[in-house]
């Protein structure tokens, strides 16, 4: 079976630190895979925030996530505080990926990488839109230095 692979930026444009609830281990007594998903969306959503935008208003448009792959590297636990870095690529005519890496802060061992496939969205029409100029003057000039170096 062919493994996923996320070759990840060498830098990330928004850093957090998320520490694990109880309530995000699973029966094997580590994080589970649920609940890895909501704490990139808690990352996503404090890039976001820290730009001045949400997940529901990016220049009046919403996004809606079309994919994700996650890459468990190492597990965590109940009470680890976890470092997780989010960067925008491949911004295209609707879209864009988020990628983030997760570490656990305590030990420094990478705990996964994701990727999560996001689609502007307008929620009023149902319908994909297309990515908003303000998204895309923030991030593209990254990716552009990211590709020249």
């Amino acid at each position: 079976m062919a493994r996923a692979k996320i070759d990840l930026p060498q830098s990330f444009l928004f850093q957090t630190e998320i520490p694990v609830r109880i309530s995000d281990i699973n029966y094997g007594g580590h994080l589970g895979n649920g609940a890895m998903l909501t704490l990139l969306q808690e990352a996503r959503i404090q890039m976001l925030k820290h730009n001045g935008w949400s997940e529901m208003d990016i220049e009046g448009s919403s996004i809606i996530m079309s994919d994700a792959v996650v890459i468990y590297k190492s597990e965590a636990f109940y009470g680890d505080v976890l470092v997780i870095e989010v960067a925008v690529t491949e911004i295209v005519g609707a879209g864009c990926d988020f990628l983030y890496r997760v570490t656990n802060k305590a030990s420094g061992k990478e705990v996964a990488r994701a990727k999560t496939g996001i689609a502007f969205f307008d929620y009023s029409t149902r319908k994909i839109v297309g990515v908003p100029d303000c998204f895309r003057r923030k991030f593209e000039p990254a990716i552009v230095d990211e590709a020249n170096s």
